[in-house]
């Protein structure tokens, strides 16, 4: 751990709702549908393939194009990482990209170094959200440091304090295998126990990081389902049915690619409400 945090400064950073917190936890139902398979041309109706999310470090020539050409609708953007940095890119691309249409987000990378409190006040004050603002907390494993991985009482703490400031809760990025404690990387860490469907992180929306044709859902959304599935990194081929490459996006190298599930009218409804669950639940 100490090796890990003194390490801090030399971490590569890396990236990847309004409901009231005293709402009661959403209880684990019949089985639902996982969402839909890729590739995303078989689920016209279901999903659309309209987000995508980046940082500093993936080039952005035009967004104007990636609207326009791409039909890419919604931009996630990392904003901060720790309690203590926060990306350089992530103001100037803000005015950029709604500018050029598109509608934008926010999300935090969390790591152990600090507080989770601490964390989302940093957030916070990088993100600088307004209503239409989409929010969002990246949950997993930190491949270069793995001692300065965020901690599930960190990440709950988090969400809380977004929740307290904001009154919304942010959407909660992980990968199914780590939000269900399962062993991860070649030092075999895990977030430490399962989210269990009690945490308020599983009442926030889920953006499901899964790159296999058919995502799995965490225990945690079994009965809820996912709302943006990351189903490609930069530059992966992800597996299905057909093994298709991922589509490019015009103006942007080598970003990562999302579905939202909803048609555009519900996910410009729901992001410009900065993630009202009043627009209705992909799986309710």
């Amino acid at each position: 751990m100490l090796a890990g945090l003194m390490g801090i400064g030399q971490l590569a950073l890396a990236g990847c709702s309004t409901r009231p917190v005293s709402q009661p936890p959403v209880q684990p139902q019949a089985a639902l549908p996982t969402g839909p398979s890729f590739p995303p041309d078989m689920v016209s109706g279901r999903a659309i393939d309209a987000v995508i999310d980046i940082s500093h470090s993936v080039k952005v020539s035009d967004f104007g194009a990636a609207r326009e050409r791409s039909n890419i609708l919604g931009v996630l953007h990392k904003a901060t990482e720790g309690g203590d940095w926060q990306d350089p890119a992530y103001g100037e691309r803000r005015v950029h990209a709604t500018g050029a249409g598109l509608l934008w987000g926010a999300y935090h990378f969390g790591t152990r170094q600090y507080s989770g409190a601490d964390q989302a006040k940093n957030f916070l004050a990088t993100a600088q959200p307004g209503p239409d603002t989409l929010l969002a907390l990246d949950l997993e494993l930190n491949e270069r440091i793995p001692a300065n991985t965020m901690s599930l009482h960190q990440a709950e703490e988090f969400v809380a304090t977004v929740a307290a400031i904001t009154g919304r809760l942010p959407l909660v990025y992980t990968h199914p295998s780590w939000a269900d404690g399962h062993k991860t990387g070649p030092g075999g860490r895990c977030l430490g126990s399962a989210i269990t469907p009690q945490s308020i992180l599983a009442q926030c929306d889920l953006w499901l990081a899964d790159y296999r044709g058919r995502p799995q859902l965490p225990i945690a959304w079994a009965g809820k389902g996912w709302r943006i599935w990351q189903y490609a990194g930069e530059g992966s081929r992800p597996t299905g049915p057909a093994d298709s490459p991922v589509r490019g996006v015009s103006g942007v190298e080598r970003c990562d690619r999302n579905l939202f599930f909803g048609d555009t009218g519900t996910l410009t409804a729901y992001w410009r409400s900065g993630g009202d669950h009043s627009s209705g639940h992909p799986q309710s």
